[in-house]
């Protein structure tokens, strides 16, 4: 049976600092911080390699070795390069195996919808689930079969189930996961036709009096002499 850590070469950093870290990152390490509950929190380097083979491992907790000591750890956050998208910094928090920890992991879905089949366009509104669990326990993700969700349908995190009874589920039960949904209709874009005057048609106002708009012809002034 595998191991459900995934070991990670960490080295304590000495020298802390913008440059520093700058110098770091141009030698192909990330700086960051390990933080012990209830102790100092500890700062450590890693290599940028290292880190990104940590991530896409699979595994959530990862052990590391610390001045002789085996520690479990789980990362806290991770701030990214905006252009690069390579890690910049990365914080650790560890983890006890015999306590129970919060995560999240991710949500798939699997199976054909009958939504989908008939027609029906899939909405995925969740892709991460909050769990609480051991750190032996934690999964790689938790799956969600949607094969007869129907269209007009969707499920909630409440539909969504776990095997081990080790692992309880603490995202809020109502927070919607997935729907389906019938298409869009397309409208079809409307034509205003433009109502053409028949020649010899006289214009009138809507209370029935002759409109005042001519053919561009100015009205004839009355050529009647006027009285004193």
């Amino acid at each position: 049976m595998n191991s459900p850590y995934y070991k990670l070469n960490v080295e304590d950093r000495i020298l802390t600092g913008k440059k520093s870290a700058k110098t770091l990152r141009n030698n192909g390490q990330v700086p960051g911080v390990l933080y012990f509950k209830g102790e100092e929190t500890m700062n450590i380097t890693v290599d940028r390699l290292a880190i990104y083979q940590a991530i896409h491992s699979g595994r959530r907790i990862y052990e590391i070795n610390i001045a002789g000591a085996t520690k479990y750890v789980m990362i806290k956050e991770l701030q990214y390069h905006p252009v690069t998208d390579d890690v910049m910094h990365i914080d650790f928090m560890r983890v006890r195996r015999s306590e129970k920890i919060n995560i999240s992991v991710p949500l798939v879905l699997v199976g054909d919808a009958e939504g989908v089949k008939e027609g029906g366009v899939l909405s995925q509104s969740l892709t991460q689930i909050e769990l609480e669990c051991l750190p032996t326990d934690v999964p790689e993700q938790i799956e969600l079969d949607i094969t007869e969700l129907e269209m007009n349908s969707s499920y909630s995190v409440i539909d969504v189930k776990v095997k081990d009874k080790e692992i309880s589920i603490i995202s809020a039960r109502d927070l919607n996961v997935v729907s389906i949904h019938p298409p869009a209709a397309e409208e079809e874009p409307v034509v205003e036709e433009e109502e053409e005057l028949v020649e010899g048609e006289e214009l009138v106002e809507e209370d029935g009096t002759p409109s005042e708009e001519t053919d561009g012809k100015a009205p004839a002034e009355d050529s009647g002499d006027k009285a004193d």
